[in-house]
């Protein structure tokens, strides 16, 4: 009987314990949900009274949908009242959604008079986007030595997405002389800000003994943390570096791992290799059902040299199926769907 009543009252503690435990978090939500609307009234007066950082403020609250429903078309109204006070913020906004076509037709040339005049006042995200605007030939002349110099005053005052992008130029040489110290130095900036692809793209310039000693351990590191982050890139980059073995065990189990995460994102690289992967069962048992699906997703996206690979081996695949198998991998591809977004701007290791 004593240990009956002990039991009974352990469990009585728990349930009490559990029953706060799950009225907290709808507590916490209705308290975050006040506090919310009182940041959009006050914001709303202000933005009322013009003032500009208010406006921009409870663009950005309409923007993300904080506090009151996302509404992309309020959002341009409010950045534009900031924009027409000269409010560099406001400018920046409003460009940002003529750029993307947010609450407004996409308009190219709109986006850059906006951009600019932003940029006119030192802002370093205008400063950025007018850069990417040269860099891609949008509403003005392609020009890398214009981008390169505005990715350059933004990247001076710390913005990571600028000086990923000026060493991304500094790598590949378009708009200054090519130098791949000047590119691990950019790419470090923005790397330790937490920028993925400047994570990916100095674990590259390890792995290559660019611009640094060859260190795959480093490049290793660099293409971890990327990974970690949802780059998909650099998801592959490290599925590669295990199938190698190198700055790293040679362990199947973890190319795996790292060439499903990007495969299912979309990468047509760790879809092949993970093809692979199930057609040797390496790291995983043999199946040539998800062989035969991944090979064939990537075949269907892939070109040049890897295209020829993907059919190649997809040709080899499905020579040792059934016609019931190969159906099954048919109807497998034909209903995958990505889970990612592309790829921009990451290089990229050879793959097995």
């Amino acid at each position: 009987m004593k240990l009956s009543r002990k039991l009974v009252v352990s469990v009585t503690c728990v349930a009490v314990v559990c029953g706060v435990a799950v009225l907290l978090p709808a507590y916490n939500r209705k308290l975050i949900g006040r506090k919310l609307a009182e940041a959009v009234r006050a914001c709303q007066a202000k933005a009322g009274r013009g003032v500009a950082d208010a406006q921009v403020r409870l663009g950005n609250m309409f923007y993300y949908g904080r506090g009151v429903p996302r509404n992309y078309v309020e959002a341009a109204r409010w950045y534009r009242l900031a924009a027409d006070q000269d409010y560099a913020g406001g400018q920046y906004s409003l460009g940002y959604m003529y750029h993307h076509g947010k609450g407004v037709p996409q308009d190219y040339g709109e986006a850059v008079r906006w951009y600019r005049k932003a940029a006119g006042q030192g802002d370093a995200k205008a400063e950025y986007s007018l850069g990417s605007m040269y860099c891609g030939g949008h509403a003005v002349p392609q020009d890398y030595g214009e981008a390169a110099a505005w990715y350059r005053k933004a990247a001076e005052q710390g913005y990571a997405h600028a000086q990923h992008s000026l060493g991304f130029l500094y790598r590949h040489g378009e708009g200054v002389p090519r130098d791949y110290a000047q590119a691990v130095g950019w790419y470090r900036k923005s790397a330790d800000q937490g920028d993925t692809l400047a994570q990916s793209n100095l674990g590259f310039m390890y792995s290559h003994g660019e611009g640094v000693t060859q260190d795959y351990a480093q490049a290793v590191r660099w293409y971890r943390k990327a990974a970690e982050q949802g780059d998909m890139v650099a998801q592959c980059n490290l599925g590669f570096m295990y199938a190698e073995g190198k700055g790293v065990p040679r362990l199947y189990s973890e190319v795996v791992i790292w060439y499903r995460k990007a495969a299912e994102q979309g990468d047509v690289y760790a879809q092949h290799g993970l093809g692979l992967s199930y057609y040797h069962g390496e790291g995983v048992p043999p199946d040539p059902v998800q062989a035969h699906m991944w090979m064939s997703l990537a075949s269907s996206r892939a070109s040049g040299d890897l295209k020829y690979d993907c059919l190649r081996d997809l040709d080899l695949a499905a020579r040792e199926m059934t016609p019931a198998q190969i159906a099954e991998a048919e109807r497998l591809a034909k209903a995958w769907k990505p889970g990612g977004q592309p790829a921009a701007a990451s290089e990229r290791e050879s793959q097995r």
